[in-house]
């Protein structure tokens, strides 16, 4: 977190030319299990993870919203005069996140000041690990705390959804902006997708280490909204509101071909992820279970990679107890238990090199606590 607070702090101090009224972080996240179960009503179980995304901000006496991207360098600014034509389209990629936070805000009737935004991260873009749910959310409890909006949790969780479906373009759920809210340090969110309900879970795993292939994937792009409208079709073909109602039963008699993989995942997944809670309420092993959603992930519904798959096959070769894609897979990261990162470091690097592949990113993360401010 250190970097990431400094850059945003000093580089605010010199765009602007004063102190920010704050500084706000919101984590990136891990899924340790229950993968594309949250738009089928399902369970999950991420959790805040110790890299974070700072927002420094202050108000400006103007009718501008500035913002200040560290990472890359850029800014942008835009004219809260022109909020209801503002379009997806005029704003750089990156810069759609932190306008969209204004911009659902303003959907939502509040009246938003002038503001400068500096934002510098230390999480991994377009890596899985959640970096465009973590600007979103400090964005958004950083406006909602200087203008005093006194919004509750699950309200900044759907805006910052709001920011990333309605003006990003991305068809997410809710799960990562909940886990980067609610995380708390040693303990993953179970999250109950049916009634948005969350429940702290002892997360006592050891060191959880990121393998980022370092291949990129995009929420945006069809094969994302492919699956969810698999998933829509199959729990019609059954009768059932969501794949959440279905049981294994059900759809190896009711489904075939495609739809039939697609929900025989959502279904086990959700299994797995009672299971992996129970598990860990109790001190058992979990690894078999993280190893069976990434089978899953891969045969069922189709969104690993060979990279993924490598990092996975090598991980488990090499000492880990238990390991899987991690976020929507189709690119990102592999995560792993049972092993340290120094290990593995010394071992996949080679197994990549062998196959022609770019050299992953090796990393251990830890369970930590949501957004909040610092200064």
């Amino acid at each position: 977190m250190g970097p990431a607070r400094v850059s945003a702090a000093e580089r605010f101090a010199t765009l602007v030319g004063k102190r920010p009224d704050g500084l706000w972080a919101a984590p990136g996240r891990v899924n340790l299990i229950g993968e594309h179960t949250d738009y089928n009503a399902g369970l999950a179980l991420p959790f805040a993870i110790d890299r974070v995304t700072v927002v420094a901000a202050g108000r400006r006496p103007d009718r501008s919203v500035r913002a200040y991207s560290t990472t890359l360098d850029e800014e942008m600014t835009a004219s809260l005069d022109d909020l209801d034509q503002w379009v997806p389209r005029d704003f750089k990629a990156w810069a759609r996140y932190p306008f969209g936070v204004i911009w659902a805000i303003g959907q939502a009737g509040a009246q938003v000041p002038g503001f400068d935004l500096v934002i510098s991260s230390d999480v991994p873009m377009r890596s899985g690990l959640s970096s465009s749910a973590a600007l979103t959310v400090a964005v958004t409890v950083a406006v909602n705390d200087i203008c005093g909006m006194g919004l509750t949790r699950g309200e900044m969780a759907r805006t910052a959804q709001q920011a990333e479906s309605g003006f990003a373009g991305v068809p997410c759920g809710l799960l990562d902006q909940l886990a980067a809210l609610e995380g708390e340090p040693g303990a993953g969110v179970l999250i109950d997708f049916s009634s948005l309900q969350t429940e702290l879970v002892p997360l006592d795993v050891g060191p959880v280490v990121v393998l980022n292939t370092r291949v990129e994937h995009a929420n945006a792009g069809g094969a994302y909204a492919d699956r969810r409208q698999a998933c829509e079709k199959a729990a019609a073909a059954l009768g059932v509101a969501s794949l959440r109602e279905a049981t294994l039963e059900q759809v190896e008699a009711g489904l075939e071909g495609e739809l039939r993989k697609r929900a025989r995942h959502v279904v086990t997944e959700n299994a797995r992820v009672r299971e992996t809670v129970l598990s860990l309420r109790q001190h058992g092993q979990i690894g078999y279970l993280l190893t069976s959603s990434h089978v899953s992930l891969r045969d069922d519904y189709e969104v690993s990679c060979p990279e993924l798959d490598l990092a996975v096959e090598t991980a488990l070769r090499h000492g880990a107890t238990g390991a899987r894609l991690t976020g929507a897979g189709l690119g990102g990261c592999a995560i792993a238990i049972g092993v340290d990162a120094g290990h593995l470091a010394g071992f996949v690097p080679e197994y990549f090199a062998a196959a022609g592949l770019r050299e992953p990113e090796i990393f251990a993360v830890t369970p930590t606590e949501g957004a909040r401010r610092l200064a």
